[in-house]
């Protein structure tokens, strides 16, 4: 067996490569958004230590998605550091199997995407919850008339006055506060009747108060409004449990199911991201396989530039692989449970049996 000494160096090597790689990108992403951000901005009153706590706050829930890529490139790098200075040849001389090397790396992904997904995913959902309110107080402060958002926080009611679709850009104080709303109303037969946007909206007794409100019906055209009221029989704890959002934290996504399904919204998308939480660490795993099965060569061979060009191909295949599972999965065709896993399963089952093949014969 590799011993205590050797393992937590190769260990070492692998966590220190993985976490270069993580902070190093996060950088590139954080200029290249701070960028974005101030283009976006143009010539509204926003001061610039206010745009960089946004692009903190928005960063975790970027760099989540980019652990898979940081731990397929740090696998890769140590292998072929390893092999170029001749530390492999040397634990292969020693007795010991490319199982018994790999284990130090594989031990420590599926140590962090257990800690990705208890304590890195809350962080980044908490932080990027954050980040949309201060979006909706920037940007949603000169909308364009009617501009709607593909993403934020999704509401369906049933009032007096018929059925109706809040749309909000950001939520505070436990759903009793919203910002970049945008309302559809309808009357009982199901008719269109009113589609309202508003900078802001406070749930008080029986309604919802708007603040600063543009109003568009068939027979009247646009009318503004410095206040809107449109009536709703929800309570705080209803219109908490009914908020679409598109970062729910691990640890709140079995409740964001119950509630989804009992307000009548899908709930694949929460279950999805669930089950591809629970997935993480396999995901992580089957990463370094798949970068040692390619990498674990002897390094006077040659061919080092098509070892990183097939370790980041076969990266990047995996990672399409696992979107397109999880599109299939949102959209109700494959079980969220299949979708989330079969990626992750199939490439550890891959990564093994390469290994299998070069190293056992």
């Amino acid at each position: 067996m590799i011993g205590r000494t050797l393992g937590w160096y190769f260990g070492r090597r692998f966590l220190f490569s993985v976490l270069g790689i993580f902070v190093g990108c996060a950088f590139l992403i954080m200029l290249v958004d701070f960028l974005e951000m101030s283009r976006r901005v143009g010539e509204r009153d926003v001061d610039t230590s206010s745009l960089a706590l946004l692009i903190v706050y928005r960063i975790p829930f970027f760099t989540e998605q980019l652990l898979p890529f940081a731990v397929l490139i740090g696998a890769i790098g140590t292998f072929l550091t390893l092999s170029r200075r001749l530390e492999l040849v040397v634990a292969r001389a020693a007795g010991i199997s490319a199982w018994q090397f790999i284990a130090p790396a594989a031990i420590i992904a599926l140590i962090l995407g257990a800690l990705s997904t208890a304590f890195y995913n809350p962080i980044s959902a908490e932080f990027k919850e954050r980040a949309n309110r201060m979006e909706a107080e920037i940007f949603n402060r000169q909308t364009g008339l009617f501009a709607m958002s593909s993403t934020g926080f999704w509401i369906r009611q049933q009032s007096i006055d018929g059925q109706a679709i809040i749309q909000a850009g950001a939520k505070d104080d436990g759903g009793r506060r919203l910002s970049g709303v945008t309302v559809f109303v309808f009357d009982p037969s199901g008719k269109l009747t009113e589609r309202i946007e508003a900078r802001s909206a406070r749930l008080i007794e029986g309604a919802w108060e708007l603040q600063d409100v543009k109003v568009l019906t068939p027979t009247i055209g646009v009318q503004p409004y410095d206040t809107y009221m449109v009536a709703t029989n929800l309570t705080p704890n209803q219109v908490e449990d009914t908020l679409q959002s598109e970062t729910v934290s691990f640890w709140d996504l079995p409740g964001a199911i119950d509630a989804a399904t009992r307000v009548g919204f899908g709930a694949e998308r929460y279950k999805l991201q669930y089950q591809s939480l629970l997935a993480r660490p396999l995901l992580l795993l089957a990463m370094v396989l798949i970068a040692a099965s390619l990498s674990l060569r002897v390094f006077r061979f040659g061919g080092i530039g098509q070892t990183i060009l097939g370790g980041v191909a076969a990266g990047f295949l995996l990672y399409v692989s696992t979107k397109l599972a999880e599109d299939l999965g949102e959209a109700g065709i494959v079980h969220p449970f299949m979708a989330a896993w079969f990626p992750a399963v199939v490439g550890a089952l891959v990564g093994v049996l390469i290994l299998l093949h070069r190293e056992d014969g």
